[in-house]
């Protein structure tokens, strides 16, 4: 499917931007958008294109962005195919074409003197299964405990996060998850905890595992009324009215 990013094209320059890929085209995608994205004055319109794994699919793709090319589009087109004959139909056609990854397996290979396997989607593998279940699973535990949604094996909790709303707890929840498989759940201070000096019941057990997140009053009130306009702006265009109070 195709995408055109940003809308405005009346005055920017065009570009048809392919990611082709012989597996599920996630990594040609991925690195194509990291690199177009420090291009940010030019409009491209993109097709992600994966599972070309053969020489009539490629065909199919090259007459694509042929004809991309004779209505003007320049076509850009990121690869990760590994088939060399997939790769020479998809070269013939009139574009830029960027390899993304061939000529790193190939410095690889001479690196480790060993050639790469040939088998289809190897980018696509996981380095380390373990590690990755285990980040999957932080995750899972991270959305389930979210702002204090759930005390479901919050014994289980590596580290418990605890501040006022809009304080950055749900980014910093997700990051240590993905990137550390930690489990990390978040509690959220309001104005009936406040009482006494003391955590809050549900996360008072576990007082060695909690982590307060500090930020300045100022911050605090910028991010809310900022956080306030968006949702007031959300409901006038919804055609809800006027919001209930300033």
């Amino acid at each position: 499917m195709a995408e055109t990013t940003p809308s405005d094209t009346t005055t920017r320059t065009v570009r048809a931007a392919y990611f082709v890929s012989d597996s599920t085209g996630i990594t040609a995608e991925t690195l194509g958008n990291a690199l177009l994205a420090n291009f940010p004055g030019l409009v491209f319109v993109k097709h992600t294109v994966p599972f070309v794994d053969a020489v009539d699919t490629a065909t199919t793709v090259a007459g694509q962005i042929a004809q991309d090319a004779a209505n003007g589009l320049e076509p850009l087109v990121f690869t990760t195919a590994k088939n060399p004959a997939v790769r020479t139909v998809l070269t013939s056609a009139p574009a830029t074409h960027i390899d993304l990854l061939s000529g790193h397996l190939s410095e690889l290979a001479e690196a480790l003197g060993t050639p790469p396997s040939e088998q289809l989607g190897q980018f696509h593998t996981l380095g380390d299964a373990t590690e990755y279940f285990a980040r999957m699973r932080a995750v899972e535990y991270a959305i389930e405990h979210d702002d204090g949604q759930s005390s479901r094996a919050l014994d289980l909790a590596d580290v418990i996060i605890v501040a006022p709303s809009r304080c950055g707890k749900t980014p910093t929840t997700m990051y240590l998850a993905l990137q550390y498989g930690l489990l990390v759940a978040n509690y959220p201070l309001t104005d009936d905890d406040f009482p006494t000096d003391e955590l809050p019941p549900l996360i008072r057990p576990y007082a060695a595992r909690c982590f307060g997140l500090t930020t300045t009053p100022l911050r605090l009130s910028q991010v809310r009324h900022e956080r306030l306009a968006r949702a007031w702006l959300r409901r006038f265009l919804a055609g809800r009215g006027e919001p209930d109070s300033a």
